[in-house]
């Protein structure tokens, strides 16, 4: 059943493979950069989402060896709104370790590559699998849910992960083996979509047990979800006589590591009712309203404080509010001087 089912999903890819920028013509084979650049980009982000930038941040730095030579600023303001801003850290370090340690090139079999910074199990299995056409099994949600309906396994997610990753592994098979990982996440975003699954032009219409049983769009199960704690804080916009305001470069290490924006307080469950103000200040007053953000385990509600610095408030990071580039933000940044500004 395996084989003649990598038959008939490889023969459905050469036909309906999606045009992605990372993706050469058929026939040549992929630049490992390009696949590993993609793949971390591609982590907890949309193909949609991140088209764009992967083309920005490849023109900009074409090769590992410009990536490895580059600024960190530069590569976290290249980041900026892709979120998980450690995938940016581990970026730039991993670059930096494949251009002195290989000598520019990317080792090709799943251990080396699981070595490097921010590469896991699944990045390093589809960089083998896509750049080195290594049969190494790649699972990744699109995955998960095409191997949940074909085999109809009604254990709820994220139990269910080992025996899923089981069943993608006695299906993955040693010819083309990178078409073939690429071909079941195709099938997964195109085809066997989360709702409304196209069954009918699915080239595994046939094996699917739970099309057969009418449970296609009722699978994978999921376990209920744990509702996001909330957290609080507060934001300070403290501007000098000059118009400069107070910026931070926040921590490498946690939330937003190593990104710019404006200083605050410790992100808390409980409000803070008397914030200290990172310099000395005067006229200080909370704005109204409060802005919001969610992350992957909490929401967080921030207020905004403003003043004015006591002269000459020297240190910090004064920068002309109307010279930062918002695009070099985070989301968070961006919506907190969104706020300030009005």
């Amino acid at each position: 059943m395996a084989e003649t089912a990598a038959r008939a999903l490889l023969a459905w890819y050469d036909r309906h493979r999606r045009d992605l920028p990372w993706r050469p013509p058929p026939g040549v084979r992929p630049d490992p950069y390009a696949v590993w650049l993609s793949e971390v980009m591609l982590q907890q982000t949309t193909a949609a989402a991140v088209a764009g930038r992967f083309l920005r941040f490849l023109k900009t730095w074409p090769d590992v060896e410009s990536l490895a030579a580059a600024d960190s600023d530069a590569v976290m303001a290249a980041w900026a709104g892709l979120g998980y801003y450690a995938r940016a850290r581990n970026l730039h370090a991993c670059a930096r370790i494949v251009a002195s340690t290989y000598d520019g090139r990317f080792p090709c079999t799943e251990p080396a590559l699981r070595a490097l910074p921010g590469i896991g199990a699944y990045t390093a299995a589809a960089i083998a699998a896509i750049a080195f056409d290594r049969p190494a099994t790649v699972v990744d949600g699109n995955v998960e849910r095409v191997m949940a309906r074909m085999f109809a396994v009604e254990t709820p997610l994220p139990a269910a992960k080992r025996e899923l990753r089981a069943l993608a592994a006695g299906l993955t098979p040693r010819h083309r083996p990178g078409d073939y990982a690429q071909a079941a996440m195709d099938l997964g975003a195109t085809v066997c979509t989360p709702r409304r699954p196209r069954c009918p032009a699915c080239p595994w219409r046939g094996r699917c047990r739970a099309l057969a049983r009418g449970l296609a769009e009722a699978l994978p199960r999921r376990a209920p979800k744990r509702e996001r704690p909330l957290r609080h804080g507060i934001a300070f916009w403290i501007a000098r006589e000059d118009g400069a305001v107070l910026f931070e470069r926040r921590p490498e290490r946690g939330l937003l590591g190593g990104t710019l924006g404006l200083p605050t307080t410790p992100w808390t469950e409980s409000p803070t009712a008397d914030p200290a103000p990172p310099v000395a200040v005067r006229r200080l007053g909370m704005l109204p309203g409060v802005v919001t953000h969610g992350f992957t385990h909490f929401r967080l509600e921030l207020r905004v404080c403003a003043g004015r610095a006591r002269a000459p408030a020297p240190g910090g990071l004064w920068l002309d509010p109307g010279a930062v580039d918002d695009g070099a933000l985070p989301t968070l940044m961006r919506k907190l001087l969104a706020h300030a500004r009005r």
